[in-house]
């Protein structure tokens, strides 16, 4: 991919409709699927542990919103932009794209940005709909912000780089699941760290996932388990490292050009 300046009437407007298009098209499964999944957990969780008190003050369907959103955001980032390019590697029109005179970071902005676009979409969906449980305060609304577009950004270019290694959905599906839903599942939607053992809170501090999660939720009630500054420093560590892979792998054309 030789360097071509990142200007309208280049490709990247296109590539960027496209990718958004892509997902739009099956929206009944890109979106509201994943919404229905999230009021399943709500119900379930919200159900068992109706009454139990978080933070000293918040019910726990009110705790466990804003991390119902944060995940759906985070997931459906990744899944936007791997599913994507596996599927433009299996069915062979990956070419078409890498023949136009994109630059590589025109091609992983479109990327990044699709699923961006496709995280916050469902995140919306999420909240609006769960709402209604247990409707949650906007303490901080750029914490929010700040922090569900970091999100998706990370889980987009991971989502990339799942999608460039691998050849076959079989590879994908081992990403997702051995990588991506584990540390989505340990990164405290359903609990505050501060309930665990002190060994697993030791461990859950080196997954970058919880970082999202608790200052995603801090802009919600305006507590956290950790200083919110501190989660966005990390965060903003992991997506600059994510993004300089991603870009890198681009770059070479990794597994792109055979």
């Amino acid at each position: 991919m030789k360097p071509v300046p990142l200007v309208y009437g280049s490709g990247f407007p296109t590539l960027l409709r496209k990718e958004i298009k892509r997902f739009y098209k099956v929206g009944f499964q890109t979106v509201a699927a994943p919404v229905l999944t999230a009021i399943l957990y709500l119900m379930i969780f919200g159900q068992v542990l109706e009454g139990k008190e978080m933070y000293g003050r918040l019910s726990y369907a009110a705790f466990l919103i804003p991390g119902l959103v944060m995940m759906s955001v985070l997931q459906n980032a990744f899944a936007n932009t791997s599913s994507s390019l596996i599927q433009s590697k299996v069915t062979g029109n990956l070419v078409f794209v890498l023949l136009a005179p994109f630059s590589h970071f025109e091609f992983y902005a479109a990327y990044v940005l699709a699923a961006v676009f496709r995280g916050v979409v469902v995140g919306l969906g999420v909240l609006a709909i769960t709402a209604w449980y247990a409707p949650p305060a906007f303490e901080y609304p750029l914490w929010i912000l700040t922090f569900a577009f970091l999100g998706a950004a990370i889980l987009g270019s991971m989502g990339l780089i799942a999608g460039i290694w691998a050849d076959k959905y079989d590879q994908l599906a081992a990403f997702q699941n051995f990588i991506i839903m584990p540390a989505t599942m340990l990164s405290g939607v359903f609990y505050s760290i501060h309930s665990l053992p002190m060994a697993w809170q030791t461990v859950s501090h080196f997954n970058p996932f919880f970082y999202m999660i608790d200052g995603f939720r801090y802009g919600f009630f305006g507590v956290s388990d950790i200083s919110p500054w501190s989660s966005l420093g990390i965060v903003a560590c992991f997506f600059v490292l994510v993004s300089v892979v991603a870009l890198r792998l681009l770059q070479k054309g990794y597994k792109l050009r055979n």
